[in-house]
């Protein structure tokens, strides 16, 4: 029986971990995969208070893990398959075994967003990615092209520049969806270009991608964009947005959008069980946000266990 059990070890999670293992509450921490979720895999956060020059986000999430743990949090690497909150003493479920707690709260973040197009599926790990902090290695003096006109599409665009010859960007609009600050260094770096009103609608290849078909959005007219011979392949790296990780708490929490539902103590609707970071139903979703929603789900979570109201 612990005190907390915390699903998700993102900026969120380990927040609430850290407060809560400040607070001498017997924590668990269950994660499925790294530790800093998405930002693990971010080349740079230079958005967060404090944080080093030139610190990535892989950086950022072991400090925090580290932190967490030394204030007695437990962390185990496993999968959630099933959770019941029906009951004062809540049920997390495991592939290995069962954990049960007083309180919960919920920090599964959310996953890439996919493209849809034919052939993404096949590619992945071949010249697809959502990563390139993870991929761009791979494709030193390459060509790249990058689909998405969010923040993350185009920030990741000019990390990607470090590695390849050439950064093209393909975005359904004209419009980018990103801060002007961010847009006007894009458009100063003479590796980056632009291919707007389009959208990808087969990805194509044989060992690894080599052929990309798009459709011009306002025309209708496609055209095939195939690799160099002299590169033989090119990278694909998509960043349309991403999809919050609630399929499990379907029926146990209530939802908007498959966003969940919180108050500003980040309580759920359902008693003793909380919910924060990219999952949570916001506007504002940035590192510094689902820390701040950590550090107030362990305070009220403490509270609740003590015997203040819901």
């Amino acid at each position: 029986m612990y005190d907390i059990i915390i699903i998700g070890a993102g900026p969120a999670g380990l927040s609430a971990g850290l407060y809560a293992g400040r607070s001498e509450l017997k924590t668990l921490i269950i994660e499925k995969a790294v530790a800093g979720g998405q930002i693990s895999s971010t080349s740079k956060v230079d958005n967060y208070p404090g944080s080093m020059e030139n610190a990535g986000g892989m950086e950022l999430s072991e400090r925090m893990k580290d932190q967490a743990k030394q204030f007695g949090c437990e962390i185990v690497s496993q999968e959630v398959v099933d959770v019941d909150f029906s009951g004062k003493v809540k049920k997390v479920k495991t592939k290995k075994q069962e954990f049960e707690s007083k309180v919960v709260i919920i920090a599964t973040g959310a996953a890439a967003r996919k493209l849809g197009a034919q052939g993404e599926e096949d590619f992945l790990n071949r010249g697809v990615s959502y990563c390139a902090t993870c991929d761009a290695p791979f494709y030193k003096d390459m060509e790249v092209y990058v689909v998405g006109g969010g923040e993350a599409a185009i920030e990741e665009a000019q990390y990607l520049t470090k590695f390849a010859s050439k950064v093209h960007i393909i975005h359904r609009r004209q419009g980018l969806r990103c801060s002007k600050l961010v847009e006007d260094e894009a458009r100063a770096n003479e590796k980056i270009d632009f291919m707007l009103d389009t959208v990808v609608k087969e990805i194509k290849g044989d060992v690894e991608v080599n052929e990309l078909i798009v459709e011009n959005t306002v025309t209708k007219e496609t055209k095939s964009i195939k690799a160099n011979s002299e590169d033989g392949g090119f990278g694909v790296f998509i960043f349309i947005g991403n999809i919050p990780q609630t399929k499990l708490f379907e029926g146990q929490v209530e939802l908007n959008n498959s966003y969940i539902k919180t108050n500003e103590d980040m309580k759920t609707s359902t008693e003793g069980v909380f919910a924060v970071g990219d999952v949570r139903d916001k506007k504002i979703r940035q590192v510094v946000t689902a820390t701040s929603d950590g550090c107030i789900a362990a305070i009220n979570a403490n509270d609740h266990i003590t015997g203040k109201e819901w």
